[in-house]
């Protein structure tokens, strides 16, 4: 299926519906008057004036990018706010765009998110703030996410071609093989809870992300996206990879039964009762920071491949920093997000574990030589970088995903706790995120 350019949708009650709400829209510029070019000098003076800039952002790495840019500004003062992961933070950004108060001058958006607000105008055009030269420091798909033909909507912050983090104690106490397809996961998977009944291969009770990028690496394409025009089909023979494999793993209960970043989820991660984890390169510094205690335990492996020898990978996660159009201090703003995504910032990230968009960071040496302590000195960055480069070019997500990933658990995620297969789990997904797309007003091709 062709990957067809992504651009924002004309029409005042398509924009006015989404879940963002009409608060949104209207008559006013407000936050989004910034239109004419704020140059090098207009930024230099605003870091001189100083002020406070607040930043909405769970990223662990953030908090030593904000010190620094501190020590570097003294007259400037970042505050940091953990106003929670990806979706509870949505939602408080979104009662604090509705209610016009309380909006954060930047937040941590991921690329997924990024388009619902952009289609909204909830986030400001760095266009005029030069934005557009930096496009060459990062990789294509972080860039291509945060960016279309009506501006750039944030600065890529990481990205998350997936790896599989495993527990290699438990690996070599039950004397498992580290799987390199998916069917040799599942064998894994038994095998380990044959020999520790309390022990799992990995927790899913139903996760919206790391269905699509097991769906992304498969070669599925559930969304086709043309401006107002949305295709939505989970029936396609990648679609069909994904849920014979893993509806094993529901049906023998090889899964987990524990939600992701709960306090259940860190406890397994830390006592071996959670094996693996097939996620983003970003983990690193999550890992260092929530499961100390199991430092090196974990390692890292290639993605299985749902064929052997395919080389396939997918994104998972992975997130920009933006400026809502209702944030103040624009410029402050801007220097900040430049500074953390592709200045000084970029490299204390890298070191505290994030995984860097920045083309520079990837190929360089002392990337991919850095060894991992957590990960027993591993070198790490090697896998993910190959990675990187192994994710297909040719995914979309639907321009109300935020929505479509609210909802799954409503839908696909009966698979994991009433019975459903997964695959009519998946059709009824499908079938709630067209009626919604339906009722927004896009044309939902059947």
């Amino acid at each position: 299926m062709p990957k067809r350019p992504r651009r924002l949708l004309r029409g005042t009650g398509i924009v006015c519906a989404l879940v963002l709400g009409a608060s949104a829209c209207g008559g006013s510029d407000d936050g989004n008057s910034t239109q004419e070019r704020v140059g090098p000098a207009d930024i230099r003076a605003a870091l001189k004036k100083g002020g406070t800039v607040t930043v909405w952002a769970w990223e662990p790495t953030l908090k030593q990018v904000a010190a620094d840019f501190e020590e570097k500004y003294p007259k400037v003062d970042v505050e940091l706010v953990n106003a929670g992961t990806n979706n509870d933070q949505y939602k408080a950004l979104q009662n604090a765009i509705s209610a016009k108060k309380g909006v954060p001058d930047v937040a941590q958006i991921e690329y997924y998110a990024l388009g619902e607000y952009a289609l909204t105008k909830s986030v400001t055009d760095l266009t005029p703030f030069g934005a557009g030269k930096l496009a060459g420091s990062y990789s294509p798909g972080p860039w291509n996410a945060v960016k279309n033909d009506e501006g750039i909507h944030g600065l890529p912050m990481d990205s998350g071609p997936m790896a599989l983090f495993y527990n290699k104690k438990v690996f070599d106490k039950y004397d498992i093989a580290v799987p390199t397809t998916w069917d040799e996961y599942v064998e894994a998977a038994r095998k380990l809870h044959k020999a520790n009944p309390k022990a799992f291969i990995t927790a899913d009770v139903g996760d919206a992300g790391l269905t699509t990028s097991l769906l992304w690496q498969a070669g599925s394409h559930p969304y086709d996206v043309d401006g107002t025009e949305v295709g939505i089909d989970f029936t396609d023979a990648g679609a069909k990879k994904y849920t014979g494999t893993w509806q094993k793993l529901i049906d023998e209960k090889l899964l987990a039964p524990v939600a992701g970043w709960s306090d259940d989820w860190y406890k397994g991660l830390g006592d071996g009762t959670i094996a693996t984890l097939p996620i983003g390169a970003w983990m690193p510094a999550n890992f260092a920071s929530g499961v100390k205690g199991a430092a090196g335990d974990w390692r890292v492996a290639p993605l299985p491949q749902w064929t052997k020898g395919a080389g396939a990978s997918a994104e998972n996660g992975g997130s920009s920093l933006a400026l809502p159009t209702l944030g103040e201090d624009k410029e402050l703003a801007y220097a900040f997000v430049e500074y953390a995504n592709s200045g000084a910032g970029v490299r204390t990230r890298v070191e505290g574990g994030a995984f860097p968009a920045t083309t520079k960071d990837l190929r360089s040496k002392e990337f991919q030589d850095t060894k991992f302590p957590y990960f027993g000195g591993q070198r790490a960055n090697k896998i993910f970088a190959e990675s990187a480069a192994d994710v297909p070019a040719d995914w979309e997500y639907l321009p109300y995903q935020v929505y479509a990933n609210s909802i799954f658990n409503d839908t696909a995620g009966k698979a994991y706790v009433s019975g459903t297969p997964l695959a009519k789990g998946l059709r009824s997904w499908q079938d709630a995120s067209a009626r919604y797309g339906t009722e927004q007003g896009f044309t939902v091709r059947k």
